[in-house]
């Protein structure tokens, strides 16, 4: 089956994805016409993405659409989502639903938007979706597509064409096709320039003949490399010098040494132009600029001619075969490469006087095209309509959620020499919110924005109230970008210039009460969370209220008050009736107290808060955080010892661009001390080593800060290395104690205690643990009171008390499992081993040492077992040779995930549902099943959930007719 059959085969028995990849000319334009020509009868729409340096949001899609079909008839059924399409059909407004609540974050606006899109093409009866030249479309489209591929969208098949060598750094193309599920039939093709027969093939199609010398065959395809788009202008231009010419009923040619081809494909495109008569031409020159479809009335009176004159001209035009008829009534040029290579030709002044008319032809739509306007007048230098359109069309990009063409239009304006000071200040303040909100989509733009924002504050007749609120702009644009301290100065700043607005003022106090730099102490965030307090009253909105109230209810707890639990509590207890976007930031609340609930040991709590906040993320559509979300879920299982999978999730979460910058550090980290405790020192050592160091450079402050630090300085005290013990672990206690936030310190304190007692600083190691003991006094803090007892043991047998320092790490053990966290319950255990063999309780410290051994490899820790297993042989205890093909979890029983994953299965849950419902990759999801059919004997999905009823796993025998693959 040749490639075409392949293709309209694919599209015959659909859904189906075809993925077409050529350099210019190959060909891909005409290729996908020929395969969608088999769709008769099937809606198909057409979306050509153009070459603008920043792409319109959804512009090819939204054009595409209005030329299939120009206002939705009374047939078209629209439910309230179509309400969101109004941003881009302002001309639908009659037709189309209320605009639904605004949302904050403009990707969800975005993410709603082409949801709506899709419910839209699904109305209008589009079966078949092409998309051309993707390697130019802007990133909404490129999102839509992933989502129509990955989720699929029932009965639609996707045709996609670009060049591969033109895909921009960092463009979502490439992942198109990584996703796609088994529904979805993909066929990916690469177009090649054609072969000496194929060239033959297409000369005797042009002169419908069949007769065509093998000889000139040869020639053409020596001189145009078998592109066909050269192949075809290379013969027209032939023709057109009458080198070839049409005699008696045949086609006669000049021989061979005769001919003179062009050096270059412009070349042939300018002779063939400068051949036609003066109107074509000048339709040509207008179809170039305006380069778009357009119609007869818009491309003869940019052209300047009359209307008999402009249809004698158009006419000429398409006989040459540079333009085309795209859809009834509309005409733009066959290919990119001859809009282009016209544009050139055209003088400087002559060009600009195009630009100018097609402004203002333009402007007399309904509506007017914001976005073509504003590159209109940008050419025809009219810096008035550029400044207007361009703004129009910033804030299109901003209603529609594409932050980043918005941030760009703005920019550009901004370049300007000739704004006021007060329009600077309005856009750059509107540039600011679209960059913070999408600081992802625009990170590369961030040296530009703060720039821009920076040279507005150096005026000097920026108005006071504006200048307070761009400062706190301009702090948010630096937290983004990791800059805490810069970002704090700037927020202080601000909010003494606001004192008339403590809407603006108390979000910005409550963020400055976050102990989250790392020269602050803990008194001077106090002194700005009582302010934020103090204002709280005066907020009139009710989300503002809501985000003042959960960020101090935050800085509380990192603070290490009690009483920011009970501030937590009663959010959520006034939270009932609370708006869409009000219970999206509520969502991150309970995201963010989830995770501290895990810094203060209180694990149980954390998965009730971090699983109400799941929940909150699936119910409001919050797609945005959901990679985020799925951090702390991974570190509640690294602390609780749910191994199993868990270094193929962090990866994965590290890797996400959809991970926020701390979820994917914390997620590094995990996957560090993951590597570590498994064997992979050297990789784990440098991973580890990479986090430490950036902490300390870019002067971050985060909670869990220790955890990559204690492992390190635990590998290093193990080669008796106590200077790089010190220096690692070092860096963070030193930060905890200028902050006063001992609660962060569980994870660091005993590997800094180990390193200094090892060194000889044992009395600088007694006066630390004081200091931790004073700190986490009074506090409801589980890991804190474990992390204690395993100071007082480290120091108890640096004074060489071995009885004291045996029972208070057998105590340490017992806090640990409590909570439970079963590596550092372990470790602390090997510890009470070690000190009973010098007691010389040989006995009693084996038969612990090796119950050690035995769980430390279960849970996946193998360079502790080994470590242990070695001590055990050295007093002739035989241990098992290590089993080298991985870590088996926990054994032959199943581990909490494991469970999970049962549970869902039974309630006949696919594994991505699983996914979704665990906050999981499919991937791990599938692991994790296979373990468990494993340690349960089974092989199938119904077998694995009978087994576990069996055996008492699951407590309630399902369905047996429920599990389904």
């Amino acid at each position: 089956m040749d490639e075409l059959s392949a293709v309209r085969d694919a599209l015959e028995h659909g859904p189906a994805l075809v993925v077409v990849a050529g350099e210019a000319g190959i060909g891909k334009t005409r290729f996908i016409r020929e395969a969608v020509a088999s769709a008769a009868g099937r809606g198909v729409l057409v979306a050509t993405c153009p070459p603008l340096p920043e792409a319109f949001t959804l512009g090819a899609v939204v054009d595409g659409i209005r030329r299939l079909c120009p206002t939705p008839g009374p047939d078209v059924e629209l439910t309230p989502l179509a309400g969101a399409l109004r941003p881009l059909f302002p001309e639908w407004a009659d037709r189309l639903p209320t605009p639904p609540e605004e949302l904050d974050d403009p990707r969800e606006t975005r993410y709603r938007i082409l949801s709506a899109l899709t419910e839209l093409l699904a109305r209008i009866g589009v079966d078949v979706l092409v998309v051309e030249d993707a390697h130019w479309a802007d990133p909404a489209t490129l999102e839509w597509l992933l989502t129509l591929t990955a989720t699929g969208s029932p009965g639609l098949s996707i045709v996609v064409s670009y060049r591969p060598d033109e895909v921009p750094d960092g463009s979502l193309l490439p992942r198109l096709t990584s996703r796609v599920p088994p529904e979805l039939t993909l066929l990916r093709l690469e177009l090649e320039p054609l072969g000496l027969a194929d060239t033959g093939d297409l000369v005797g199609s042009m002169f419908e003949t069949s007769e065509v010398s093998s000889e000139f065959v040869a020639f053409l395809h020596r001189h145009t490399d078998g592109i066909p788009l050269a192949v075809e202008e290379c013969v027209l231009l032939l023709r057109d010098r009458e080198d070839i010419v049409h005699r008696d009923g045949a086609w006669v040619r000049r021989v061979l040494t005769e001919l003179k081809v062009p050096a270059t494909l412009r070349d042939s495109v300018v002779e063939r132009v400068e051949r036609l008569d003066g109107t074509a031409r000048r339709v040509l020159e207008a179809a170039s600029v305006l380069d778009a479809p357009c119609d007869e009335t818009l491309l003869t009176g940019v052209a300047g001619l009359a209307p008999e004159a402009g249809r004698t001209g158009l006419a000429a035009a398409l006989r040459s075969g540079l333009l085309r008829e795209w859809t009834p009534g509309t005409y733009a040029y066959r290919h990119a490469l001859d809009c282009l290579a016209v544009r050139e030709t055209i003088p400087a002044p002559q060009r600009r006087h195009l630009h100018a008319g097609a402004a203002a032809r333009l402007r007399l739509l309904r509506p007017e095209p914001a976005a073509r306007l504003f590159r209109h007048c940008h050419e025809a230098g009219d810096v008035e309509g550029w400044c207007r359109y361009g703004e129009a069309s910033a804030d299109i990009a901003l209603e529609s959620g594409d932050d980043r063409a918005a941030v760009v239009t703005l920019l550009s304006l901004l370049a300007s020499e000739d704004l006021a000071t007060a329009d600077r200040s309005r856009l750059v303040r509107k540039m600011g919110g679209a960059a913070v909100f999408g600081a992802r989509g625009v990170s590369d733009l961030a040296r530009a924005v703060l720039e821009a924002v920076r040279e507005v504050l150096s005026y000097d007749d920026l108005r006071r109230q504006e200048r307070g609120e761009i400062k706190l702009l301009l702090g948010r644009l630096l937290r983004d970008i990791g800059q805490e301290s810069a970002a704090f100065e700037e927020f202080e700043d601000g909010v003494g210039r606001l004192p008339d607005r403590p809407d603006l003022a108390a979000p910005a106090m409550s963020v400055l009460a976050m102990p989250l730099v790392p020269d602050w102490p803990a008194t001077r965030h106090r002194e700005w969370l009582a302010r934020a307090t103090e204002l709280l009253p005066l907020v009139e909105s009710s989300s503002d209220r809501l985000r003042v109230a959960t960020n101090r209810a935050t800085a509380m707890l990192l603070l290490g008050e009690e009483a920011g639990w009970r501030a937590a509590d009663e959010i959520q207890r006034a939270a009932h009736d609370a708006s869409t976007s009000e219970r999206r930031l509520l969502a991150r609340f309970l995201f963010n107290t989830g995770q501290i609930a895990i810094l203060w040991g209180r694990y149980g709590e954390a998965r009730s808060r971090l699983d109400s906040a799941a929940g909150l993320v699936e119910a409001t559509g919050y797609r945005r955080i959901l990679s985020t979300v799925r951090v702390p879920f991974a570190y509640l299982d690294w602390c609780t010892g749910d191994w199993a999978g868990l270094d193929a999730t962090v990866a994965e979460l590290a890797a996400d661009r959809d991970t926020n910058t701390y979820g994917a550090r914390l997620a590094r980290q995990i996957h560090g001390v993951l590597a570590l405790a498994r064997g992979d020192r050297g990789t784990a050592r440098r991973a580890l080593r990479e986090v430490v160091d950036e902490l300390a450079e870019d002067g971050l402050c985060e909670p869990e800060a220790g955890l990559s630090a204690a492992a390190l300085a635990r590998s290093y005290t193990a080669d008796g290395d106590w200077e790089s013990a010190l220096e690692v672990t070092g860096r963070v206690v030193e930060l905890i104690d200028r902050k006063d936030v001992w609660l962060w310190a569980t994870d660091v304190l005993p590997a800094h205690l180990d390193a200094l007692v090892g060194a000889g600083g044992l009395v600088g190691a007694t006066r630390l643990l004081r200091r931790y003991a004073d700190g986490v006094d009074g506090r409801d803090a589980p890991a804190a009171v474990a992390a204690l007892a395993t100071g007082h043991a480290i120091v108890a047998e640096g004074h060489g008390e071995l009885g004291r320092a045996a029972e208070t790490f057998a105590a340490a053990a017992t806090a640990w499992a409590a909570l439970p966290r079963p590596y550092d319950e372990l470790l602390a255990l090997e510890r009470r081993g070690r000190c009973l063999l010098r007691l010389g309780t040989v006995d009693q410290a084996l038969d612990l040492l090796g119950t050690v051994q035995e769980r430390l490899w279960a849970l996946g820790a193998r360079t502790d077992a080994d470590r242990v297993a070695q001590v055990l042989r050295e007093h002739g205890v035989e241990v098992a040779r290590a089993w080298r093909r991985g870590p088996r979890g926990y054994g032959t029983r199943l581990s909490p995930r494991e469970r999970q994953v049962v549970a869902l299965v039974a309630q006949g849950m696919t594994n991505r549902a699983v996914a979704q419902a665990l906050f999981v990759s499919p991937k791990t999801v599938a692991t994790q099943l296979s373990a468990a059919m494993r340690k349960l004997g089974v092989s199938s999905r119904t077998a694995v959930v009978r087994a576990a009823v069996e055996t008492g796993v699951l407590p309630v025998e399902p369905d047996d007719s429920a599990p389904r693959g």
